[in-house]
C-alpha cells in the first residue's frame, strides 16, 4: 500500500491558543525551577546558622558550657524549601529560634508558612520530608531510640495507587502487566523509605496490595462459577501464595532491603567549591 504526498501538510493535532502554550510552559518551569530557587534563597538561612554553630556549638566543651549557662544547642537540616531546626534545650529556646528564622528570611521576602510551622517535643514526632521522625520505647527494654517511618500520608498515597491499578477498570490487562506494574511503583517508594525503620510497614503494604491483586485475579478469571481460593491458588502461584504468571513474579515493596543511613552531617560532597582556590 502507498501514500500519495500532500502538497499542503496537515497537523497531527488541532492548533493550541498561544495563551495556552504560555500557561503550560509557565507551569512547567516553574515546577522545575521551585526547587532551585528555594535553594538559591535559603542558602542565606544555611549560612546564618552554620556561622552560629561555627563559632559558638561546635565542640563538645562549647555545647557543654552553653548548657550549664541555660542555652540550647541546635542545628539546621534542610532540603529546598523544607527544613527542621533540631533543638537540644528548652521550648523557649525553640520559640526564640521560630523568631530569629523570620528575622533572616525578611530581608528575603520570605516568611514562614503558620500552618506549615510548629513547635514540637520529639516524643510527639514530626512529619518530614514524608516520614514520620519519633522517639519512641524500644519494645522489650526501657531504652527510648529516634525511629524514622513512612507517613500515614505517604502510606495512604501508595495504597490509592495500588487501588487506581487494581480497579475493575483494568481488568482488560493482563495479570503479568499488572503484576510488573505494581512491582515497579512498590519498589520506587519503597527505595525513598528503605533507610528507616521500615521492615513491618513494607509488609503492610504488600498484604493490602496481594488481597487487592486476589480479588482482581478471581473477578477477572471467574467463569460460570466463582474462582475457588484453591483454583486461584494452583492456576496462579507459585511458591505457597506469591502470585506468578508468565513468568512474572509479584515481589512487592518487602522485596526492597532496609538499610540504615549513614550520617554525614556536613561532610555530604557537593559539586561546587565552598570557598575560591588561591590564585596559582
Amino acid at each position: 500500500m502507498s501514500l500519495a504526498a500532500c502538497d499542503t501538510p496537515r497537523p497531527f493535532q488541532p492548533s493550541v491558543a498561544q495563551r495556552d502554550v504560555k500557561a503550560e510552559v509557565a507551569h512547567c518551569v516553574g515546577g522545575v525551577l521551585s526547587p532551585l530557587l528555594a535553594n538559591i534563597a535559603l542558602s542565606a538561612l544555611d549560612d546564618h546558622f552554620d556561622r552560629q554553630w561555627q563559632r559558638e556549638m561546635k565542640t563538645g566543651g562549647q555545647r557543654a558550657k552553653r548548657r550549664r549557662h541555660g542555652q540550647g544547642n541546635w542545628r539546621l537540616v534542610r532540603y529546598c524549601d523544607d527544613f527542621v531546626l533540631v533543638v537540644s534545650g528548652e521550648r523557649r529556646h525553640a520559640e526564640a529560634l521560630r523568631e530569629e528564622v523570620s528575622a533572616v528570611l525578611a530581608p528575603l521576602g520570605l516568611r514562614l508558612a503558620p500552618e506549615k510551622t510548629a513547635v514540637l517535643h520529639i516524643d510527639e514526632g514530626f512529619v518530614f520530608l514524608g516520614h514520620h521522625i519519633r522517639r519512641q520505647r524500644k519494645r522489650g527494654t526501657s531504652k527510648y531510640c529516634v525511629y524514622t517511618k513512612p507517613s500515614k500520608k505517604a502510606i495512604q498515597s501508595i495504597k490509592d495507587k495500588v487501588k487506581v491499578k487494581t480497579y475493575r477498570s483494568t481488568r482488560h490487562m493482563g495479570l503479568d502487566e499488572l503484576i510488573l506494574s505494581l512491582n515497579r511503583s512498590l519498589a520506587g517508594w519503597a527505595n525513598y523509605f528503605r533507610h528507616g525503620a521500615s521492615k513491618a510497614t513494607f509488609c503492610a503494604i504488600d498484604s493490602f496490595v496481594w488481597e487487592r491483586l486476589m480479588r482482581w485475579i478471581r473477578a477477572k478469571y471467574a467463569g460460570k462459577t466463582e474462582l475457588s481460593m484453591k483454583e486461584l491458588r494452583r492456576r496462579f502461584c507459585d511458591q505457597g501464595w506469591r502470585f506468578a504468571h508468565n513468568g512474572v513474579v509479584f515481589t512487592g515493596a518487602s522485596s526492597v532491603a532496609v538499610t540504615r543511613y549513614r550520617c554525614r552531617g556536613s561532610t555530604i560532597p557537593t559539586p561546587w567549591t565552598p570557598k575560591p582556590a588561591a590564585n596559582s
